[in-house]
């Protein structure tokens, strides 16, 4: 055991409890072929504490029924578990009021509204946005289809070799006609942190609206809407320990309601007539046909789990975690990590010479280790680095140094074979 290993389980033993978190998700229970399951892909979607587990199972068991509409008392009781869920979410992120949380599938349809809707209404053909080099093909597509339906220009931020937003080229890129930038807050490939502040203050300075991508900042970092000041931000429920079919888009409810509905039908109406529809405000609006209701709920269950433990805890657990597999992983002969940011959330991409990410893949889980192999949609970046795809290993508030030992010595067993 190494002296960082020591230091790590030390502060484990003094301020944080893994072995209770570690209790609380049934899937690390688990042995992949004879050894103990070592989850290292929390960064696609992370495994579920059995509190979120069990609330929605009871849900389903004894609290369920469509929300909204129902005069009789299984609906009302599960009305107010659905809009408790908002309620929960909106004081996580620091919301002004609930109503400017929408319920979404995740957040790619998060983003392809606010392309729809904020796009088709506030852009116009020469109107520019800028987005990073970093961004998930979930914030790079729908832009694309908007291009190709009004013709907007956009302009991308480029990034250093380390991985860093390169902040002089972003100023650069701002001028009168830029209209939105829409950046993410942690790349899901790299790690790296972005100065999403900044960013948002700089735009807003030439009249630019903002979108976040929070979608792995919300893990690592958390967020303060009202601090950070951007005009919108999402969040997807799978990679928060809580389940898919979830997603959160938070926007600033004057501009929420300017914006046209993006789907029809369900409760988003006001009234409909043959010859017209009126549509109701934000969230509503937003909300068309019956929503994931057990699922909102898990997501709320999710975040109270999250914060029960605290999120500056686990923040800081994963960043001891990730400099540990960073020292660890470095002494791997011929393995090279992509990315080395100044500010890293807990992801580390690497490529290991002359062996396929997938190879290494599909051989480290004979060992029980579960990591992420492939171009993790962001094939512009992969395009950046000149790789087809790496390895890559994200960590959850569950993860040991046990999870990162085990990982070194598959890999090293993965360079035998190729030796």
């Amino acid at each position: 055991m190494t002296a960082l290993n020591t230091a790590i389980n030390s502060y484990d033993e003094l301020d944080y409890d893994i072995s209770s978190i570690r209790a609380d998700f049934p899937a690390l229970s688990l042995e992949i072929n004879g050894h103990p399951l070592a989850f290292l892909d929390s960064g696609a979607s992370a495994q579920k504490p059995a509190q979120v587990l069990e609330k929605m199972d009871q849900v389903y068991r004894s609290e369920y029924a469509n929300v909204h509409r129902g005069a009789y008392s299984l609906s009302q009781i599960a009305t107010d578990n659905y809009e408790s869920a908002r309620v929960t979410v909106a004081n996580f992120l620091n919301a002004k009021t609930p109503d400017e949380i929408v319920f979404t599938r995740n957040v790619t349809s998060a983003i392809n509204l606010v392309a729809h809707s904020y796009g088709r209404k506030f852009l116009s053909a020469g109107d520019e946005i800028i987005i990073s080099h970093m961004e998930h093909h979930a914030n790079i597509v729908p832009w694309q289809l908007l291009r190709e339906a009004i013709g907007i220009e956009i302009n991308v931020v480029p990034i250093d070799d380390d991985g860093n937003f390169l902040m002089e080229d972003y100023e650069k890129l701002l001028g009168p006609k830029t209209k939105l930038v829409a950046v993410t807050q942690v790349s899901n490939v790299l790690g790296t942190i972005l100065p999403v502040k900044e960013i948002v203050r700089k735009a807003h300075d030439v009249g630019a609206h903002v979108l976040i991508d929070g979608c792995q900042g919300v893990v690592h970092e958390g967020m303060d809407v009202q601090a950070l000041d951007a005009d919108f931000y999402a969040f997807t429920g799978h990679k928060l320990y809580g389940p898919s079919g979830i997603g959160v888009l938070w926007g600033k409810l004057d501009l929420l309601n300017r914006m046209p509905p993006y789907e029809g039908g369900g409760d988003m109406i006001e009234s409909v007539t043959f010859e017209k529809t009126t549509y109701r405000d934000a969230p509503a609006r937003f909300e068309a046909g019956t929503p994931p209701i057990v699922e909102a709920i898990g997501l709320a269950t999710a975040i109270d789990y999250v914060t029960s433990i605290g999120l500056d805890k686990i923040t800081t657990h994963e960043s001891k975690l990730l400099n540990y597999a960073t020292n660890e992983l470095s002494q791997i002969n011929g393995l090279r990590i992509i990315g080395q940011a100044n500010h890293k959330a807990a992801i580390i991409s690497f490529v290991l010479d002359d062996v396929h990410p997938h190879d290494i893949s599909t051989i480290i889980d004979s060992k029980g280790v579960a990591v992420r192999a492939g171009h993790h949609c962001a094939q512009p970046l992969m395009d950046r680095y000149e790789v087809a795809a790496t390895a890559r290993a994200s960590l959850g508030m569950y993860n040991n140094t046990e999870d990162i030992d085990q990982l070194v010595g598959a890999l090293n067993y993965v360079r035998e074979i190729f030796s």
